[in-house]
């Protein structure tokens, strides 16, 4: 039965939270003892104090991966063996789901009706989705010389280190370890400094299942730690999710050092198009300002960019203004929240900083455009601006925030224009109710995920996920994902 409010705060109350790093089996404090305060932003409070790890438990962490991975307990276990552990895995996450959402709610700030049915349901079913697959794909038999075998396998890269973000901490993370532990790698996982604990709990959960000691280790701490993994000799490959510029630095680290192999998401502008035909301006309006507000904007898809043809824009305007109002921030605690706090203060300034901007710059303000609630934490109103040209601040750079910019066009050629000229390409979406319009746009629009009619659809493990441009390379989830973690190796057999 679903917690109340009430319910929830007890549970917080009640609650033991893990803040030490989990290296080789077992919960560990930093070599020199030193932490960092994890603070809830809804109210301020100090919710634990977290190991703030360093070069010394990257390399206890790396040497202990090495070790594991190099002994086959794991990359050497039948497919089918080590899909079995990996669906208990799936199912711990399941059973403790209410703790890992709680976690999460509390680290950054997210409702918690969404921890409960989006977040931690997802990394769940991530999990198990890997699982099932392991024993689906295999290797080819050449088409060779008939004195010749050939074969041609995928084999587990090694050791991968999961640099993860805080915006989704646990469902981002399961992106990662779910194929690397599928294809049979070691991972290290590396959580944000701003949203560490569930990474920390899910360490646990993972022995717990069966997954063997120094193949899933969880080393909280600052940037520091992430650059270390991007140097580090002995790990073989390095996925990534966050901005486009730390994204830059840490393919640098790898050109460094071993050229080891490195996976990027990263940011996004992405446009949401409102074309003249659009069937249903009302539904545009309220699933635009959902994909602007939910999670606090703090999303690299984030519909961030609505571009809206001019002979719709003000019955558009009115609808989104209406549905907006749906979307003021409130407790996490709360499951009829449906917007929490910003996850820290940095972030909370930043987003205020873009605000400012806009107005300064002369945008128009929709709706919003203050802070909320700051008797009590880090809240800011939906805020949207209606921008008079493509190029204002608020139009061009990620805010990562709840904060909209509405541009006008006339022509579907402008529209097309105007969406593709940004760095990244990480999604879009078009409404029309010409399916041909939505076919030739779709192909037009540089990116790796276009909604026709809807945004932020797909949850399915099926989708791909990733970008063009400067929004990153490879890809999350599907069976494209497997192969991130794998080496190819070619085999000839002289008969």
């Amino acid at each position: 039965m679903a917690r109340t409010h009430a319910q929830w705060k007890q549970f917080a109350a009640e609650l033991n939270i893990e803040g030490r790093a989990f290296i080789n089996g077992a919960y560990t404090s930093a070599a020199d003892g030193k932490t960092f305060d994890c603070i809830n932003p809804a109210n301020g409070q100090k919710l634990a104090d977290i190991a703030w790890c360093g070069e010394a438990e990257v390399d206890a962490a790396v040497k202990a991966a090495r070790a594991a991975f190099d002994s086959g307990a794991w990359s050497e276990l039948a497919p089918l063996a080590r899909g079995k552990i990996l669906k208990r895995f799936a199912a711990l996450i399941r059973e403790h789901g209410d703790e890992l959402a709680l976690l999460e709610t509390l680290d950054m700030g997210k409702p918690i009706g969404d921890s409960t049915t989006v977040d931690v349901p997802g990394a769940a079913y991530c999990v198990e989705w890997f699982a099932e697959a392991i024993d689906k794909i295999g290797g080819e038999v050449a088409p060779v010389d008939p004195k010749l075998v050939g074969l041609v396998t995928r084999e587990a890269i090694g050791v991968v280190a999961a640099v993860v973000p805080w915006n989704f901490p646990i469902l981002m993370a399961s992106w990662k370890f779910g194929p690397a532990l599928a294809a049979g790698n070691a991972v290290i996982v590396k959580p944000s400094e701003k949203s560490p604990l569930t990474a920390i709990r899910l360490a646990q959960l993972a022995k717990d299942a069966g997954i063997p000691d120094g193949i899933f280790q969880v080393l909280p701490g600052a940037g520091e730690v992430g650059k270390a993994l991007a140097l580090h000799m002995d790990v073989d490959c390095l996925a990534f999710t966050g901005s486009t510029g730390v994204g830059k630095l840490i393919a640098g680290y790898a050109a460094q050092s071993n050229l080891k192999r490195v996976w990027l998401e990263l940011g996004g502008k992405s446009p949401n198009i409102v074309l003249e035909d659009c069937a249903d301006i009302a539904k545009a309006a309220r699933t635009a300002a959902g994909g602007i507000f939910f999670n606090m904007g703090e999303m690299c898809t984030a519909g961030s960019r609505v571009l809206v043809h001019r002979k719709v824009k003000e019955q558009f305007l009115a609808e989104f203004k209406q549905a907006a109002q749906g979307w003021y921030p409130g407790d996490p605690l709360d499951p009829a929240t449906s917007m929490g706090a910003i996850v820290d203060k940095i972030q909370y300034d930043k987003v205020l900083s873009y605000v400012d901007k806009g107005i300064s710059e002369g945008a128009g303000l929709i709706c919003g455009g203050k802070a909320a609630h700051t008797d009590k934490g880090l809240f800011i109103e939906p805020t949207a601006f209606d921008c008079q040209r493509p190029d204002m601040t608020t139009c061009r750079e990620e805010i990562f925030g709840p904060v909209l910019s509405v541009i006008t066009f006339d022509t579907i050629d402008e529209a097309v224009r105007i969406a593709n000229d940004t760095e990244y390409g990480l999604a879009a979406a078009v409404w029309t109710s010409n399916v041909s319009t939505a076919h030739q746009v779709a192909r037009r629009l540089r990116a790796g995920t276009v909604w026709v009619n809807c945004y932020d659809e797909g949850g399915d493990m099926n989708f791909p996920f990733g970008g063009f441009k400067q929004s990153g390379n490879g890809r999350d989830k599907s069976l494209h994902a497997l192969e991130k973690y794998t080496e190819l190796k070619s085999t000839l057999i002289k008969l």
